[in-house]
């Protein structure tokens, strides 16, 4: 257990193998590709295994075809939504750099090199009657096909969503369609205040509307969540974001921070992304 972001304690899941189906490298079919908003793209491919993986985990994708050499690493990408009928998964990300740029070229009819799914995946209660998702911008993908599962066991669905600009706000629609509660808050216009996030989150906690909290994309979100729900004992569940090469725990490069001078701190990948959040007493 390590301490991050301050006053928190991240916690590792116990591994589920029933959960965690073993990651593959896949060829898989682009089936769709389009902007959705402001430098942000819907990515849809064809995968049976990859499309039965759970929410929460992630994909490696290669930006390039196949025999163009390019010095890009695969990268690390939440699964937006599962599509077992179709045998499909959807990716949503925003293009920051050249990666994610040459991706963002890739179209329909061509083929995708990547490995998963990956990672821990969220837990989600047995009978949950309330779910409340956090999400701070490409990071409310981490959440999107949790909050798709809860509603599917019969779930109220709850969501934060918050972005630098509206137009970098992700899931509206998605929550509109799963009839969730949303609280949609950006920087520009100055609604994305934490007070204004916790007038909206402590109501539901305190009334016991909601029994789990999702969150990834804000340590200010994270703390924030954890604050409020400690209290009535909610759990708490982060997904992290974190640069990696390989996405199976190999290169180390993940690490979330050192907790000693012979101890590695867990692995995003091989550990997470999904931690438990427990709040800490300060010292």
């Amino acid at each position: 257990m390590s301490v991050f972001p301050p006053g928190v304690a991240l916690q590792v899941l116990a591994p589920d193998p029933s959960e965690r189906p073993p990651p593959r490298f896949a060829a898989a079919p682009i089936t769709a590709q389009y902007r959705i908003a402001a430098e942000h793209y819907l990515l849809r491919l064809r995968d049976p295994q990859i499309a039965r993986g759970a929410p929460g985990q992630f994909v490696m994708i290669k930006p390039t075809r196949a025999l163009e050499v390019h010095p890009q690493l695969p990268r690390p990408m939440a699964v937006y939504r599962y599509l077992p009928a179709s045998e499909e998964f959807e990716i949503v990300y925003r293009v920051v750099g050249t990666g994610t740029r040459v991706l963002s070229e890739r179209a329909a009819g061509e083929v995708a090199e990547v490995m998963g799914p990956v990672g821990q995946p969220f837990r989600l209660r047995p009978g949950l009657a309330g779910l409340l998702v956090i999400g701070r911008g490409i990071g409310t993908c981490s959440l999107t096909a949790a909050a798709e599962r809860a509603a599917a066991q019969g779930a109220r669905v709850y969501a934060v969503v918050s972005a630098r600009r509206r137009e970098f706000l992700v899931g509206l629609d998605l929550f509109a369609r799963l009839e969730a509660e949303v609280l949609a808050v950006n920087d520009a216009d100055g609604t994305s205040a934490p007070a204004r996030v916790g007038a909206f989150v402590a109501p539901l906690v305190e009334a016991g509307r909601v029994q789990q909290i999702l969150v990834c994309g804000s340590h200010r979100l994270i703390a924030l969540a954890v604050r409020l729900a400690a209290p009535y004992g909610v759990e708490v569940q982060v997904s992290l974001e974190a640069h990696m090469a390989c996405g199976i725990g190999y290169c180390h490069g993940c690490s979330h921070g050192a907790v000693g001078e012979s101890e590695e701190a867990p692995l995003v990948c091989r550990d997470g992304p999904v931690f438990r959040c427990l709040q800490v007493e300060a010292a």
